[in-house]
């Protein structure tokens, strides 16, 4: 990359004042032809270099999703559009600083006419974030270097890296089912509008449930299966609040809590269960609050909840984790679960959680971090049916990480 000083208009005007004296004294034609010469080169220059680097265009090809620890390879293709070549191009692209690259990515190339190029590099990921990659920088300028380098500045584009996903026994959780029973039979009450499947007739179903359609497929009487209308449902409260995290374990407390809940969420998945999310953090893609999403099941509804859990941060003033407690509270059906993963416990969440509990819903508190009073929380609440896990302390976190 050219980096040493081009001189500017302003340092080659002595020159020029120079030869127009020298002109005007010596009444020499060839004084006067070199002025002629020097000062269309330099404006035939500069207007070259200003116009050959407006024409050129370029692409950034990348995988813009990625998994902590992988590496996302980057190819820049840039081509010159218009019919004046680039004699030089300096290319310098901007990296963040969570990620890593082998080489700074920076070139020089020639562009013909048409002509195209490319920068190849590859970024090493290392943990969740929602990543600016770039902008391009793009330099050139004239042949004989008369001028300054003209400079122009590509867009940016974004890389989402997902939270890290643990098995759910890493996180000092049971294995088997950290939210209680999923599964419930027979179910209280079935919705006729969602059809799950089909099964043979048995004696006592009612004959409004039979299928003739199927019936005459299969040769036999088949009866439509019903999705219950109580669907068991698992809403993940995420608190982001500063403040509910103790000061010496803010970040490290904040990201297992992050953790916890991608984890959570891709164990639901594959248990075929609805999963939603809820957030009082930042978003940086918003410029506000991270949306909330509404239970959901399948793996394409797990890819957005991962990706709003690779942008979301801490937020300074954000609204208590209570009072989202409430809000679901009162829109979640009942024999929903609702988990909320937060680094500190107070009166007003834990009067929240039993008022949740009151409106039918499963309640589990994920405490993460050094929690003192996470054994006394599981003590007073364990008659009331309210469910708390204490997420490791510092020392847990350095294996985790490592």
């Amino acid at each position: 990359m050219p980096s040493a000083h081009l001189p500017t208009v302003r340092e080659y005007l002595p020159l020029f004042f120079l030869l127009v004296l020298l002109a005007a004294v010596l009444r020499d034609d060839a004084v006067v032809l070199l002025f002629y010469l020097l000062a269309g080169v330099f404006i035939a220059g500069r207007w070259w270099s200003r116009k050959a680097l407006a024409s050129v265009v370029f692409e950034r090809r990348f995988t813009r999703r990625a998994f902590p620890g992988e590496a996302v390879p980057v190819r820049l293709a840039v081509r010159n559009t218009g019919w004046l070549p680039l004699i030089w191009l300096g290319l310098r692209e901007s990296v963040p600083a969570g990620l890593t690259v082998a080489a700074p990515p920076l070139d020089v190339v020639s562009l013909g006419p048409r002509g195209q190029a490319g920068l190849d590099y590859t970024l090493q990921t290392y943990k969740r974030g929602y990543y600016q990659i770039g902008p391009l920088f793009l330099s050139s300028g004239d042949v004989l270097g008369l001028d300054a380098d003209h400079q122009r500045q590509g867009p940016a584009d974004t890389l989402t890296v997902y939270p890290r996903l643990v098995p759910l026994t890493q996180l000092g959780l049971p294995s088997r089912s950290p939210l209680g029973t999923l599964r419930h039979a027979p179910p209280i009450f079935e919705d006729p509008a969602r059809v799950v499947g089909k099964r043979d007739y048995a004696s006592g179903d009612s004959l409004r449930r039979l299928d003739w359609k199927a019936t005459a497929a299969a040769g036999r009487l088949q009866v439509k299966q019903f999705e219950p209308s109580i669907a068991l449902e698992v809403m993940l409260l995420l608190d982001l609040r500063a403040e509910s995290y103790a000061l010496r374990a803010r970040y490290d407390a904040s990201e297992l809590a992050i953790v916890a809940a991608a984890s959570l969420a891709d164990w639901l998945t594959g248990q075929k269960q609805p999963v939603g999310l809820l957030a009082n953090g930042a978003d940086p893609a918003s410029g506000d609050g991270p949306p909330t999403l509404p239970p959901r099941k399948g793996r394409g509804h797990l890819m957005r909840v991962l990706e709003v859990l690779a942008r979301v941060q801490l937020a300074e003033a954000a609204p208590p984790v209570a009072d989202l407690v409430r809000r679901q509270s009162a829109v979640l059906p009942w024999g929903a679960t609702l988990v909320t993963i937060t680094g500190g416990l107070d009166e007003a969440l834990t009067d929240a959680s039993l008022h949740a509990r009151r409106a039918g819903l499963n309640v589990v508190l994920m405490l993460v971090g050094p929690v003192t009073s996470a054994d006394e929380a599981r003590r007073r609440l364990k008659p009331f049916g309210v469910t708390v896990h204490a997420l490791w302390n510092e020392q847990d976190l350095a294996p985790w990480r490592g």
